[in-house]
């Protein structure tokens, strides 16, 4: 039923893992907040309810993707989308999460006034009725990329081909491609999620590359985890687990920044190990970029290289030249047929779910502003966007923020403060949000906010270095503007005459 004007503590976007670990917190922590989650979809997971590739899983371990505050019971440590859906419902079940969800709800607007210290929400329900919510504080946690579309390029003849063309993040419900002859397109996690899971039912699949990426190779369960798990209780195993990986995943970060040639050639012995030298990887592992200058992709218990082995699926680095009636044509002339090909070509970024904001009535466009501390943005008051890390599980980073959030709000509550912003002056220098040098980042970074040179503009996407400087950071750092809104309008109403509308992200048509 829709509600008119209605008016609440805390607002929190989406009910993926950061929303649902959001809302756990604000329970434990501001249990007198009246707040709301709000999810366009009609199921909790986020990602791992829109895709519905093949094999579609975790890229990164379970004990430090999950939460903390609940332990990951599974001898697996790489989740398939399902047993993390499980875990998800699991934790709202326990703690009467759900009641706090709005399912099939959209948040399409949010504007910030200074006079009443309120966001106003416009919400969109399903049916296409709208509403408004008034509230004190946002959050958003809403992922980084558009859910509607993937990226795309353009290719020559793509219509000419006859068979079917899907993009994973357009999957099919149930669609059968066994005994098909299947193209791959993409070096990605999600090339490297679905060839292999599909090469048991295929006549044979090609990954096609235009340009390789680094992977390595792991078991799919733990030994530690066996041990101790037998041993101990669940909760001080999950910690002892959480730790390990934190540490070893902070270990590989730091070599790859500090030894980047030492580190690839231990990737690359890695790989020549896992695929017994059946893969020429010079060719197709060896890529022109250091390591973590885009994200290592893994292959859980050797899958990929298992395929290659037996001859159930191949890799081609080429460039592709056009498609065709039957398949795809590569610069060196070869033709690779095919009855299906998969777009695995990339995502779209996106901040704030397609959200327009805007202070005072004026429009905020997203490359006028500064993160700061890796969760607030510059002269945007009583607004955090949980954004985990980048090179290593999104939980980690996402906790740190949890916590902030909740010593933000009751510290506000203490002083009895209404608001609350990031000052930068404009004169500051300013670089690239984020230092992936992806694709789906290079062809967004001119829509994205910036950082800055220095903490607390700078955030390095470290574990260690921001449990050090944000979870017992000062709140009141000189940076943090409270009750001061008299330089809210005049900045943004300034930037809204200097800088041309912005396009939005996330407008091609996605196979």
């Amino acid at each position: 039923m829709a509600v008119n004007n209605e008016q609440l503590d805390v607002v929190i976007i989406g009910a993926g893992i950061a929303g649902i670990g959001m809302a756990y917190n604000m329970l434990k922590n501001r249990e007198n907040d009246s707040f709301a989650v709000i999810e366009s979809r009609g199921d909790i997971g986020g990602t791992w309810d829109y895709f519905k590739y093949p094999g579609l899983r975790s890229d990164s371990d379970m004990y430090t993707y999950s939460y903390s505050f609940k332990p990951w019971r599974d001898k697996e440590y790489i989740g398939s989308a399902k047993r993390i859906k499980d875990y998800l419902h699991e934790l709202i079940q326990e703690h009467n999460i759900e009641e706090k969800i709005r399912f099939q709800t959209r948040i399409t607007s949010a504007d910030w006034s200074s006079h009443t210290n309120t966001w106003t929400l416009i919400a969109t329900n399903r049916d296409g009725s709208t509403y408004k919510i008034e509230t004190k504080f946002l959050i958003t946690c809403t992922g980084y990329y558009d859910y509607e579309q993937g990226y795309l390029p353009k290719f020559e003849g793509y219509d000419d081909f006859e068979g079917d063309i899907i993009h994973p993040q357009k999957w099919p419900d149930n669609y059968d491609y066994k005994g098909k002859k299947v193209i791959v397109i993409g070096s990605g996690a999600t090339a490297f999620t679905v060839v292999p899971t599909m090469a048991k039912d295929t006549a044979h699949i090609t990954m096609l590359q235009r340009s390789p990426s680094y992977v390595f190779s792991r078991s799919s369960s733990d030994g530690l985890y066996r041990i101790l798990s037998k041993l101990l209780p669940a909760g001080l195993t999950n910690r002892i687990m959480r730790i390990k990986y934190i540490c070893l995943l902070g270990a590989i970060y730091g070599l790859s920044k500090c030894f980047p040639n030492y580190t690839r050639k231990m990737l690359l012995s890695g790989v020549r190990k896992a695929s017994g030298n059946k893969v020429d990887v010079d060719k197709h592992f060896s890529p022109e970029y250091k390591p973590w200058d885009q994200r290592v992709c893994m292959v859980p218990d050797n899958d990929l290289f298992e395929a290659i082995k037996c001859g159930d699926a191949s890799i081609k680095t080429q460039e592709i030249k056009r498609f065709t009636k039957k398949g795809i044509l590569l610069d060196s002339g070869e033709e690779l047929t095919a009855d299906l090909i998969v777009t695995a070509t990339g995502l779209k970024m996106q901040f704030w779910g397609g959200m327009d904001i805007s202070v005072d009535g004026n429009p905020v466009k997203g490359n006028s502003l500064t993160i700061y501390k890796g969760m607030m943005f510059s002269q945007l008051p009583n607004l955090v966007t949980v954004f985990g890390s980048t090179t290593s599980s999104w939980t980690v980073k996402a906790e740190i923020i949890y916590g902030y959030v909740c010593r933000l709000l009751n510290f506000m509550e203490d002083k009895k403060f209404k608001s609350v912003f990031p000052y930068l002056a404009e004169s500051s220098k300013s670089v690239d949000l984020l230092s992936l040098k992806s694709g789906y980042v290079q062809r967004a970074k001119e829509h994205l906010p910036k950082q800055g040179e220095s903490f607390p503009w700078s955030s390095k996407d470290f574990y260690f270095t921001d449990l050090l400087k944000i979870k017992r950071s000062k709140l009141n750092d000189g940076v943090l503007v409270f009750d001061n809104n008299s330089l809210l309008s005049k900045f943004h109403a300034k930037q809204n005459k200097k800088v041309a509308p912005q396009t939005k992200l996330g407008t091609q048509k996605v196979a």
